[in-house]
């Protein structure tokens, strides 16, 4: 990913703030022939004596849990919203048009878990993700019989963070004209495109 320094946040906690706020996020890895893969999943998030920890879960026998047996070194990729930045936009028209987003990269090392810490990831995402203690969803509240069936089809895995990239590309190298510029007509769309209008008006302070 780029590495510009005025791409960047203001504070390692904003970068933290921006995984916690995406946690869904795009795993990736690579087995003994090479070939990349990629799956899609919620995470959770542990600190451990200042190391930081992403738990989640998948479908065992798929092409990426397989891949994650033979080489545990993976990359997680969170993101938000994105949007076409047009040249015209700016003050001066003769530098050319862009994509505005954020992104962070975390690379690390997976490590499988027994059937009690699977029981307790599911546990903890099921409370996590419906804020609700009286959900009929939570795995506490589920029949057992079901929660083991289901867990049978699945494995759960935690990820220590190694290092940490990020890119938030939000037109920082514009100068307040355009930049204000590109705000207004970001926030006259829908969308993703309103979204990182706004945002870019909240950072305003920080460019």
């Amino acid at each position: 990913m780029y590495d510009v320094p005025y791409f960047k946040a203001g504070h390692e906690k904003e970068v933290l703030e921006f995984m916690q706020d995406h946690p869904f996020i795009v795993l990736c890895g690579a087995g003994k022939d090479l070939r990349p893969v990629a799956t899609h999943i919620p995470v959770l998030f542990e600190r451990r004596d200042e190391k930081l920890f992403l738990l989640a879960h998948a479908m065992k026998k798929q092409v990426h849990t397989r891949v994650y047996e033979e080489n545990p070194n993976v990359l997680a990729i969170f993101y938000g919203p994105h949007t076409y930045v047009s040249a015209s936009w700016y003050d001066k028209k003769t530098i050319a048009s862009t994509w505005n987003y954020q992104a962070v990269h975390a690379s690390g090392t997976l490590k499988f878990v027994d059937e009690n810490g699977l029981r307790n990831i599911l546990t903890r995402l099921t409370e996590k993700f419906e804020n609700d203690p009286q959900s009929p969803a939570l795995v506490d509240k589920m029949e057992k019989e079901y929660v083991d069936k289901m867990m049978q089809a699945i494995v759960g895995f935690e990820i220590e963070i190694m290092v940490v990239e990020h890119v938030f590309k939000l037109s920082q190298n514009r100068d307040e004209k355009s930049y204000d510029n590109i705000i207004e007509k970001l926030k006259q769309q829908d969308g993703d495109a309103k979204e990182i209008g706004e945002l870019m008006e909240k950072r305003k302070a920080k460019v």
